[in-house]
Formats: C-alpha cells, structure tokens, sequence
C-alpha cells in the first residue's frame, strides 16, 4: 500500500492593497492554490466559500446541503471535497465537513505545522544522504 500523500500548495503572490473581505478570500484561495487547474468554474472555491459561511454556527456540514445550496451535483462535490481533504484545508467526520482548524487562521496554522514536518523530514533525509555521499564535512 502506498504511503498517504497530501499536497501542500503555497503560492508567494503580493497582497492585494484593498483590504476588502472578498478581496483578501480571493488572494487566500490564490495563494494557497485552491481551485486552479481544471476548474474553471472555480467550484473548490465556491465550497470552500460555503464552508467558511457554514463554520460560524460551529457545525460541519453535508455534501447534499453543499450540493443543494451551489446548485452543484453531489458526485462533483464529494471530487472536489476529496481534493480539499488531500490538500489538508477540510476533513470529513461522520459524513459531514468541516474547515480544518474551525478559522481560517487556524487552517494556515495547521498547515503551517504540516509544512513545518515535511520540511524537517526532508531535511533529516537530506543529511542522510549528504553523509552517503561525503557531502557532510
């Protein structure tokens, strides 16, 4: 069985100067590689949008409810649920979603800290391999 992989994307892109709620959501999104590629109907961004509104009453909720209020089938909701999940910005609990870290700024701390493990194990990796190689003197 392969090992589980998660994608963490970070993208450096300037801040916009407006500081608008809508704006800095679109730079977030941006910056952190949510919905780009194939979706072009930005379709991550739109659940993940929805999640955000749902998350200030604390509870997670449904793909059907998802579906219903976007408008969106719910086998291309639970894709890209999937993928936001893959990407650590959401997680599933007993058929229910929820943004990872209950905020936010709770969400980039928590991918922050997953960051932080793969860049110390590439780094232990690395030494492992310079020391193979004689690189470490």
């Amino acid at each position: 069985m392969a090992p589980m992989a998660r994608q963490i994307t970070f993208r450096q892109i300037e801040r916009p100067r407006g500081r608008g709620a809508e704006e800095n959501l679109e730079w977030l999104f941006n910056s952190l590689g949510v919905g780009e590629g194939r979706d072009v109907d930005q379709v991550a961004r739109r659940i993940l949008a929805a999640l955000i509104s749902y998350q200030s009453a604390g509870e997670g909720v449904s793909v059907e409810r998802i579906s219903r209020d976007l408008n969106i089938s719910s086998s291309r909701v639970n894709h890209h649920i999937r993928n936001l999940v893959d990407a650590g910005v959401v997680y599933r609990h007993r058929k229910r979603i929820y943004l990872r870290g209950n905020s936010l700024q709770s969400l980039v701390q928590e991918l922050r800290k997953d960051a932080l493990r793969v860049l110390e194990d590439l780094e232990a990796a690395a030494a492992e391999i310079d020391r193979s190689f004689g690189l470490d003197k």
